[in-house]
């Protein structure tokens, strides 16, 4: 009785005064302790048993072999002495043994065994199939799951509610999205759709797929969502990109009474950083405290990138000392969030304690590490570490790291080196990387290797604009105005278009977004007024505005004023007639910001003593009286 109800501290009370156990008392506390989490107990209950000379039965062992799958290399072991007891004794062919091996073999990511226990089965057991369906899943191997349920449907064998989740999470997992419509076609037409653990499964296939429209239609059409439901939508919607759509999913999940879990937390906070959405991050931070989810450490590190995402690193790394137990993904979300801060030294110093505390590095690890080394000038460092990754960790290096590398190179001038380093590794190099070289060429004015690097990259990306660009702007930067204009007409004649550069700020919970001379704003010429006195007042401190960024030939004083209105400018003259003084201005660009904007920040800084976040397509830039955080590494 007290095992059935779930009072497992009177069941063992009891079940230690008797004074004889039959096999019935010995299978309900067995039973009792896998089904309640305490599966060690289980297994040792198990071994007493065993010792008391009381033979095992059928129900005993699928007990155990419950409590075997949560157990790892030691109820792999379990496992597979259980299954020797069984075909010993002839129990291997109940049903409930060989799905429970199934099962056991699984979780424990022996799915060989499991498969031989599946083929060794005499007769069809809808159980088994769903066992080792998830199996496969769990396994990576969610092809070889379809492959299965395409089997036992052309036997005729019929499905249950288990069955048509898994083979829904099977599709998911691989996005076949085609397979998942005709699953959900078959569930609809065997009265299934009705069921909300299947239901939950299709939109999560659907979601998974990147068919948010089908989606919303299933999730729409469940009469009472219950929080899985509602966390796969919000999880969905932040997946493909709608982090908006998830904040305003989660505001209806609230109205309707439905309690978010900690992974619905997770999933917020982590959509309020891409759209570095500060204030509704905070109040899903005030929700999180009040319902005591803040000790969790998904949903702790989560906040910890939120904060750093969104421009404050000082809260970020506040909270990640406030961290009771810390996962290797909170200290990998710290490293990478002052790496990208420019706080290269904090960063390396963070990854040292690290090692202190035993914690063991991954592969992300040292991608925050070598990218603090890149934006922190640390050439000789990032060789350093690079090598240390496979000889003491044993960590291959892919492609992200030997990136991280060449970059590192590239901004401390060894571009040769660099250069080296792409020849010789064993990857394709990316775009990314050969356009990060091509940048630092056009800083040194090295347009010898700048050309063989642009040659390559137009290999592989022939329409690419930015890569016209940076080939331009280092011509022009070099004073080779007749290879400039010859590339922008090159440009021109493919009928390929640079991105245009925005910034926006957020004043008030309202986003203002601004473009190069942009006039449409409603207080334009307060703005325009602000950056005239600003240019004034910087220019007085020792602002030079540098002309080789504007690359046309015209007259200097029209190079200049072509410089004062670029999208940066005009968002931070916004910020400082709009926000008061003492707050913080944070800035947020699509592209890279230019060596111009970034020198007369630095100055408005310092006139002004505000301190400016400019958060652009490579990493934060933090000014503070005249000085930038990343040391002008960008």
């Amino acid at each position: 009785m007290y095992s059935k109800t779930g009072c497992l501290y009177f069941a063992q009370k009891l079940f230690s005064t008797m004074k004889e156990l039959d096999l019935v008392s010995w299978n309900s506390m067995i039973s009792s302790c896998a089904q309640s989490g305490f599966e060690e107990d289980s297994v040792i209950l198990f071994i007493d048993m065993i010792h008391d000379g009381l033979r095992p039965d059928h129900f005993t062992l699928a007990s155990v072999l419950r409590a075997c799958s949560s157990l790892a290399e030691k109820g792999l072991n379990l496992s597979k002495q259980i299954h020797a007891h069984a075909v010993k004794t002839g129990l291997i062919t109940d049903r409930f043994i060989s799905t429970s091996l199934i099962d056991a073999y699984s979780k424990n990511g022996s799915i060989e065994d499991a498969e031989f226990v599946f083929r060794n089965s005499h007769n069809f057991d809808l159980g088994s199939f769903n066992s080792l369906m998830y199996g496969y899943i769990i396994s990576s191997k969610g092809h070889q799951a379809l492959n299965l349920f395409t089997q036992m449907h052309k036997r005729g064998e019929k499905s249950d509610e288990i069955t048509f989740a898994t083979v829904a999470k099977a599709c998911a997992t691989v996005v076949r999205l085609k397979e998942g419509r005709q699953i959900h076609s078959l569930i609809i037409k065997l009265g299934f759709d009705s069921d909300l653990f299947v239901t939950s499964g299709i939109l999560d296939m659907y979601i998974k797929c990147g068919d948010t429209l089908n989606a919303e239609r299933i999730f729409n059409g469940i009469p009472e969502p219950d929080d899985v439901a509602w966390t796969a939508m919000i999880s969905g919607s932040s997946e493909n990109g709608y982090e908006e759509c998830a904040l305003l999913i989660y505001h209806r999940m609230r109205l309707s009474g439905v309690q978010p879990d900690e992974f619905t937390y997770a999933t917020l906070i982590k959509a309020a950083s891409c759209l570095t959405a500060l204030e509704q991050g905070r109040q899903i931070h005030a929700n999180v405290v009040k319902l005591d989810f803040s000790s969790d450490t998904f949903v702790a590190t989560s906040l910890i990138d939120m904060y750093a995402k969104c421009g404050y690193i000082e809260d970020s790394y506040l909270l990640f000392k406030r961290m009771d137990a810390r996962s290797i993904a909170s200290w990998n979300a710290m490293i990478v969030g002052l790496a990208q801060h420019g706080n290269g030294e904090e960063a390396l110093k963070l990854f040292q304690t690290m090692n202190v505390h035993g914690i063991k590095p991954d592969r992300v690890t040292f991608i925050g590490v070598l990218s603090a080394c890149s934006h922190s000038g640390f050439a000789s460092e990032a060789h350093k570490y690079f090598d240390l990754m496979y000889r003491t960790y044993g960590i291959e290096p892919e492609i992200e790291h030997y990136s991280c590398l060449v970059d590192a190179l590239g901004r401390a001038g060894l571009v040769k080196e660099a250069e080296n380093v792409i020849n010789s590794m064993p990857y394709e190099a990316s775009p990314s990387m050969c356009r990060a070289l091509l940048g630092a060429c056009r800083v040194r004015g090295n347009t010898e290797t700048g050309e063989k690097v642009a040659e390559r990259l137009l290999a592989i990306e022939p329409f690419d604009s930015s890569t016209y660009v940076l080939l331009s702007n280092m011509y022009a930067a070099t004073n080779r105005w007749e290879e400039a204009i010859v590339t922008r007409k090159k440009m021109k004649r493919k009928n390929m278009k640079k991105d245009p550069g925005f910034s926006w700020i957020d004043v008030k919970n309202k986003v203002h977004l601004f473009v190069v001379d942009d006039k449409s704003h409603p207080e334009a010429d307060m703005i325009y007024n602000q950056v005239e006195d600003m240019i004034i007042l910087i220019k007085e401190e020792g602002y030079v505005p540098d002309t080789d960024f504007v690359l046309h030939e015209v007259e200097e004083e029209e190079k200049e004023r072509a410089l004062y209105y670029h999208s940066e400018k005009l968002a931070i003259a916004y910020g400082l007639i709009s926000t008061p003084s003492s707050s913080m201005i944070r800035i947020i660009k699509n592209l890279r910001v230019c060596g111009d904007c970034h020198n007369a920040i630095k100055y408005v800084s310092l006139v002004y003593g505000r301190e400016i976040v400019l958060r652009d397509a490579n990493r934060f830039h933090q000014f503070k009286g005249g000085v930038c955080s990343c040391g002008d590494y960008w």
